[in-house]
């Protein structure tokens, strides 16, 4: 389904209903988006696992103007108009207070929409993500896990994106992100519409220079913060600043031998506590 918004067509999916029949009444549920990371990936890089919370939430997908299905111009590819989207979205369907989990570059909107837009989200699940990227830490993270030529590639990649360290990077980088089994997950990228002109723009511009540790200190949700011991492009050290950075509202969540996604390498304890965060 797409919904339009003020200059772009954003493409979302739905599991489970609103209103559930529970005897003589019918009982609004909680709502749950999921936003997706990348950028230039869409939703289907997180199906069908969260799908299971639709047990208790109407779990909203949706794929990122600019991303997958949805439209959206170039000069519209800014943090600031991706956090605008979800409010936009969430007032033209009557959605409030929504739950909010992102995922990588989701994450980055998702707290970005809660520091912007703090009457927005009643709480937000950030996972692997930053508020600062951290090349140090990254190619740091690349040489322990994957040797010298890991550590160069991501170094040369995130220095200067471009579609040619792209393809060093996705052949060399991408398959140290998860430490979980192809039938456990580690395939979720295969199945997803691939817009690489989209990271390229965010790397080589916003991600290079952002910096929202101050600026989410106006998160005022309650928000769980996840994060892999073994993740090489959002390292530990990046959920610990976020966590930081918001303060009494948060917490912190660290997996040891995880990496880039807790749900697709520990998914039994990272369920366990996001059911017990969301309860």
């Amino acid at each position: 389904m797409h919904i339009d918004l003020a200059d772009a067509q954003v493409f979302f999916d739905v599991v489970g209903p609103k209103l559930e029949p529970i005897g003589d009444a019918m009982v609004e549920r909680d709502t749950l988006i999921v936003l997706h990371g990348g950028p230039g990936y869409d939703h289907s890089t997180l199906r069908p696992h969260f799908d299971r919370y639709s047990d208790a939430f109407q779990v909203i997908y949706l794929d990122h103007r600019g991303c997958g299905r949805s439209t959206g111009e170039r000069d519209t590819w800014t943090l600031d108009q991706w956090a605008d989207d979800i409010a936009e979205f969430c007032t033209q369907l009557g959605i409030e207070n929504p739950v909010v989990f992102g995922q990588s570059f989701g994450g980055m909107v998702a707290m970005h929409y809660g520091a912007r837009h703090p009457d927005g989200p009643s709480k937000l699940i950030l996972s692997s993500t930053a508020a600062k990227f951290r090349l140090d830490e990254t190619a740091r993270m690349a040489r322990e896990l994957g040797g010298t030529q890991a550590g160069e590639v991501a170094e040369a990649f995130f220095s200067m994106p471009t579609l040619e360290t792209y393809k060093s990077y996705s052949e060399v980088c991408l398959p140290l992100y998860t430490q979980a089994t192809e039938t456990a997950g580690a395939n979720f990228r295969n199945r997803a519409i691939e817009r690489p002109e989209v990271m390229l723009h965010f790397f080589q511009n916003e991600m290079k220079y952002m910096d929202m540790r101050a600026g989410i200190a106006a998160i005022t949700c309650p928000t769980l913060v996840l994060g892999g011991a073994l993740d090489p492009v959002t390292p530990a050290i990046c959920s610990e600043e976020i966590a930081s950075a918001i303060g009494d509202n948060a917490r912190l969540e660290i997996f040891e031998g995880c990496g880039h996604g807790v749900h697709r390498d520990n998914p039994e304890r990272a369920e366990l506590i996001m059911r017990d965060f969301l309860a």
